[in-house]
Parts: structure tokens; sequence; C-alpha cells
């Protein structure tokens, strides 16, 4: 339908970009009812990453980090740990990945923010801990630009846990 816009610089922009969006969809669904639209800030470009965590029924939360976006299909560069993790078990994470270097700042390409990173996975790691019933937590991509540029949750998908009987 046409229904997403990029690279929206200026009020004006949004507005012209509205109203195309509006003809388009009346001339392809007239029958559409729209009641209204979401307008995000455009996030900033970054290095990918996959945070996650999956409950094992022997070991509890494992958390996951690798390189997101499809690196990590390709790659398979991910590494698990049990949580709750500490800030320095983080970092260890992260470390213990081949593709770490890159988020260092290999060949001449800026660093990311990597204690962002490890706070997001103590985050996830602490929603695990105090939220038994969260089965599966997947954000791919989380963009990490570089220190001082705030972290993007572009896609997540969280499962839950059937709830138990009689509670």
């Amino acid at each position: 339908m046409g229904g997403v816009k990029l690279n929206l610089a200026s009020a004006k922009m949004t507005r012209d970009a509205f109203d195309l969006m509006m003809i388009r969809i009346r001339r392809r669904m007239p029958e559409a009812r729209i009641d209204g639209v979401y307008v995000e800030k455009m996030a900033q470009r970054g290095r990918e990453v996959i945070i996650g965590m999956s409950r094992d029924p022997q070991f509890g939360p494992m958390l996951m980090f690798g390189l997101g976006g499809i690196f990590v299909e390709i790659m398979k560069d991910v590494t698990f740990h049990l949580a709750p993790v500490t800030a320095g078990e983080a970092m260890q994470m992260m470390r213990s990945t081949r593709s770490y270097k890159m988020l260092e700042g290999a060949r001449g390409q800026a660093a990311v923010d990597l204690p962002a990173i490890a706070e997001g996975l103590q985050r996830i790691s602490q929603l695990a801990t105090d939220f038994p019933q969260v089965a599966e937590l997947d954000i791919n991509p989380f963009i990490v630009g570089q220190a001082g540029v705030e972290p993007v949750v572009a896609d997540a998908r969280m499962m839950l846990r059937p709830a138990k009987e009689g509670r």
C-alpha cells in the first residue's frame, strides 16, 4: 500500500508524505478505514546485534548475544549465559564471540557503545529473573551506535508460557 515512508527530514516532508500516502491508499483501497497514522523518529544507523533469552527447563533463563540481522543466520556467532548476569559477565559474553572485534571498531569503523549492549543484556536478564512466565524473548535487531547514541529496539518477539491451572 505504500504506507511506510523513511528519511523524512522535516515537518513539511512528513506532511507531504502523509498527503501522498492518503491519496494512494484511497485509490488502491477506497473502502479502507484509516483512524490515524504513527510517526516515529528515524533511528540512526548503527551495528545490529541480537539479544535474547530462552528458558531452559533444567537450567532456567539462558541469555543470548550475537551480531543481529542476517549475520546471526549466516555466521551463527552467538553466545549463551545463565541469567542473571552482571555487567562484567555481559561484557564477557560479547568478548566470547568471533565478531567482538567488529563491535570494538575494526578497519576504520567506529566502535559501538559496548556498555549499552551490556546494559541491554542485564535488563533482559532481570526481566527473565523477575517474570518466570516469559519463555522466550528476541530483540533482533538491537541497533547500537557510538557511545552517547541511544540504542534502538527495531524488532522484538516475546513468547509467554501458558498459565498453570489453579493459578
